[in-house]
């Protein structure tokens, strides 16, 4: 694992899991997944989505999607009796943080109580890892059949680790674990290290009023019935445990968005979709016996997102909470790849209609009548537009699908622009000219340090440590594949992939050929 001067990293390991033998991975700002394919790239990308919408909710979260389930890491008033002694210590320090927050959005200190938030994430719950797999089978389209994600050809447990270091704190780790067995039990647990300090730090007046609003109803309860007491006891406790979100699962808890593999398919065929499913509607009462057909969970969302820009209640819904203000990432992705700008336009109905207009027209053309390029990149343009915030995680498969190379290494220019502006990226690809174009990318932090670049963009070059590209190698024994980081080559200038090795068995079996062509004459 390369170590990043400033510590500011989180990694991800996993163990038999789908095709994976190991793989052990810092999830960088750019983080590029590459390799044959089958090898397990899609399956490490969706296992970062399930984690994401798992542990991205909590009491004080403010999720923007509507869809979201609430993490699954708290459970108010499923926790052990406290004792005396622990709802003394957690009502004093009620009272005194009340007094505190007198003083409006000052920051209160947790270490009386952080024995009792520790409780809450580090005993080992088999309901909690139970309620990870569930969401882990909902975005693999498998339901509860997790344990079929097990490799098949391992002797053990299906694992997955996440380790986070502790701010200011060069040895300790917050460390994260799930394990599934193949006949589809598993268990979740979070060890937090004692030197990891813990504060209250509203965000915003919402967290602070309901903060204040518990701490009041726990001193309330204090001479009352000993079962509400204890509700309202454990309700604070899970508040403040939810505060610490960020600290223990950065960048876990924060949104993630997935634009799959099959978008331009989704992009030409969602209004079909809604069609018929607005035609059958009056019949659901009478129609009993036709199957439902399934879709993954990072499909589904990713066709509920693109509905819901149809309405501009929903799009303002997307846009409340900003971190920071929106950019104009989209438009610069309109205007350098795509030449031409994607509107949604509104329906009676309410469900979006998407159109294309190349730059100079007039008239709008349907997005299934433009290019296979337009179709591939429109949904980046919507989610950069309507959606993603800095700070939150798009997935972008195969983005280099239907593009041009000249067009994949302007993609990967704006790829730069977009990781500067404080959104994370992962990426799978199958593209040489893509990890080329990021390759020079790379080496042009060096060139810009204090200068513009010579399009007057700042944001024209990615640091080495912002980019993480990882190799996902085909194994025999054992059978799987197995994941390691791929360096920048200086001298070749290359991100070594072995996509080049395709390049020169080609050019030696021209070789071959022309030798016996010679012969033959």
């Amino acid at each position: 694992m390369k170590d990043l001067p400033s510590r500011d990293f989180s990694e991800l390991e996993v163990k038999n899991f789908g095709p994976i033998v190991e793989a052990k991975i810092d999830l960088r700002p750019l983080t590029v997944l590459v390799g044959p394919s089958n090898t397990g790239k899609s399956y490490l990308a969706i296992l970062l989505y399930a984690l994401h919408r798992f542990l991205s909710g909590g009491i004080l979260s403010r999720a923007r999607d509507p869809f979201l389930p609430s993490s699954g890491v708290f459970r108010r008033g499923r926790k052990r009796k406290l004792s005396k002694g622990e709802f003394d210590a957690l009502s004093q320090w009620a009272e005194k943080a009340l007094g505190e927050m007198e003083l409006p959005r000052s920051d209160i200190a947790l270490d009386p109580v952080s024995d009792l938030i520790r409780s809450v994430f580090t005993e080992s719950d088999e309901e909690v890892g139970r309620g990870l797999s569930e969401e882990i089978g909902r975005c693999f389209g498998i339901g509860n059949e997790i344990g079929s994600l097990v490799r098949k050809e391992s002797g053990g447990d299906m694992r997955v680790v996440f380790r986070k270091p502790v701010p200011n704190d060069s040895e300790s780790f917050v460390r994260s674990g799930l394990a599934v067995s193949r006949r589809g039990t598993s268990k979740f647990n979070t060890a937090i290290p004692e030197e990891m300090s813990m504060r209250f730090e509203p965000k915003n007046p919402g967290n602070y009023a309901l903060m204040r609003h518990m701490a009041a109803d726990l001193l309330s309860s204090s001479g009352g019935n000993g079962r509400k007491r204890e509700y309202e006891a454990w309700g604070l406790i899970e508040a403040l445990a939810s505060s610490q979100l960020p600290s223990v699962f950065a960048p876990l808890h924060l949104p993630a968005f997935y634009l799959p593999a099959d978008r331009t398919g989704v992009m030409h065929g969602h209004n079909v979709v809604v069609s018929a499913l607005i035609k059958s509607a009056p019949m659901a009462g009478f129609v009993t016996d036709i199957p439902t057909p399934t879709l993954s969970g990072v499909l589904a969302d990713f066709l509920q997102q693109l509905i819901s820009l149809g309405n501009e209640s929903a799009r303002r819904y997307w846009r409340r909470g900003s971190r920071r203000s929106r950019n104009n990432l989209g438009e610069r992705f309109e205007k350098k790849v795509l030449r031409g700008s994607v509107h949604t336009d509104e329906s009676e109905t309410g469900y979006p209609s998407f159109t294309y207009q190349p730059q100079g027209w007039k008239a709008k053309l349907p997005l299934m009548n433009a290019s296979s390029m337009v179709s591939e990149l429109a949904p980046v343009v919507l989610y950069l537009r309507h959606i993603v915030l800095p700070e939150d995680l798009l997935v972008v498969e195969e983005p280099e699908s239907h593009l041009h190379p000249a067009m994949q290494v302007e993609f990967a220019r704006q790829l730069a622009a977009v990781v500067n502006s404080g959104i994370r990226v992962i990426i799978t690809t199958h593209s040489e000219c893509l990890l080329g174009a990021l390759a020079n990318l790379v080496k042009s932090s060096e060139l810009y340090k204090g200068r513009k670049s010579k399009t007057g963009e700042d944001d024209a070059a990615l640091r080495p440590d912002q980019v993480g590209v990882w190799l996902f190698q085909p194994k025999r024994r054992p059978r799987g594949s197995v994941v390691k980081e791929v360096p920048l080559d200086e001298e070749s200038g290359l991100f070594p992939s072995g996509f080049s090795d395709v390049t020169v068995a080609l050019y030696n079996e021209w070789a071959d050929i022309s030798n016996r062509v010679e012969e033959r004459r």
